[in-house]
């Protein structure tokens, strides 16, 4: 996997993002990190946003040292006061933000459960985790983090994009996490499926919103890339081999492997440039080595 210690080169490099402002949420995680750094690469001015302060400012300190303009904040992507104030920051430090990263997101294990198929006897197993027992409290927050957690930043720093008259600044533009649970849910995680389907349905309704005014909203889909909220799950910790669920999401992956982080890094800077994508309105880029494509026969 790439790091921002590495110096990885772009896809392409587009030529109407330098000076521009870049917000990005949950940039201290694995993937948001390595395309704030891409971002930064291109010549934007990025502000790296994430819950944990130190991680987002650590991050940016990162990408200074390689010549990028980059500051760390931390933020909540739940909190409008916080979310306020951390736009405050970026408009005096920065200037007004032109493109918005909302990158926040994850899942909880209260909202999860614990066999793929609910069976005669389950009911009665009182080390199962059945639909019946899910957290209904971790449920909704699995679904605030993902997508209140790309609504309210949107509010907040959208309206940097806008002018006095309400129309938006050139080449301004929103760009969703969403995830490939949103085309077809995965079994166990319904919270999180449902969240991401949220996603990719506010991606849509946001860029007929916005339409007038000027300012496209997509989003990218990453099929399964390994990060620090699911390296659990896919990896064991004792073997440091495949789980049997990675297995299975491998062997459903016809190119045969997980993703790789830099390999998001093109579809975000050709969504991000105007000039690239500039009829590009309200779609939702799949990443997923043909995932959603094969039917397992």
């Amino acid at each position: 996997m790439i790091t921002l210690n590495q110096a990885i080169a772009l896809p392409f490099v587009p030529t109407d993002l330098a000076g521009q402002v870049a917000v990005v949420t949950g940039a201290g995680g694995v993937l948001c990190s390595v395309l704030a750094g891409a971002l930064a690469r291109s010549g934007m001015k990025v502000a790296l946003l994430d819950l944990d302060a130190d991680a987002a400012r650590r991050t940016a300190a990162q990408l200074q040292a390689q010549g990028c303009e980059a500051i760390g904040i931390g933020a909540d992507v739940l909190g409008r006061e916080s979310l306020e104030l951390a736009a405050a920051e970026v408009l005096a430090r920065l200037g007004p933000c032109s493109l918005l990263l909302n990158g926040a997101g994850g899942n909880h294990p209260k909202g999860t459960t614990s066999k793929e198929w609910l069976e005669p006897g389950d009911l009665q197993a009182a080390d199962l985790t059945t639909f019946f027992d899910l957290d209904s409290e971790k449920i909704g927050f699995v679904f605030d983090l993902n997508f209140l957690g790309s609504l309210l930043p949107t509010q907040v720093f959208a309206r940097q994009m806008l002018n006095a008259d309400g129309s938006a600044r050139p080449g301004c533009s929103i760009i969703n996490i969403s995830s490939m649970n949103a085309f077809c849910p995965l079994t166990k995680i319904p919270a999180y499926s449902a969240a991401k389907a949220a996603v990719s349905n506010f991606t849509q309704w946001l860029a007929v919103h916005f339409s007038k005014v000027g300012i496209r909203c997509n989003a990218i889909a990453p099929g399964f890339f390994l990060t620090a909220q699911n390296h659990r799950l896919l990896i064991d910790e004792a073997s440091g081999q495949p789980t049997a669920r990675a297995q299975k999401i491998v062997s459903h992956t016809p190119m045969g492997r997980f993703g790789e982080a830099e390999e998001l890094v093109g579809p975000l800077l050709w969504l991000a440039s105007p000039v690239a994508s500039g009829f590009v309105n309200g779609v939702v880029v799949p990443v997923d080595g043909g995932f959603a494509a094969y039917s397992g026969v």
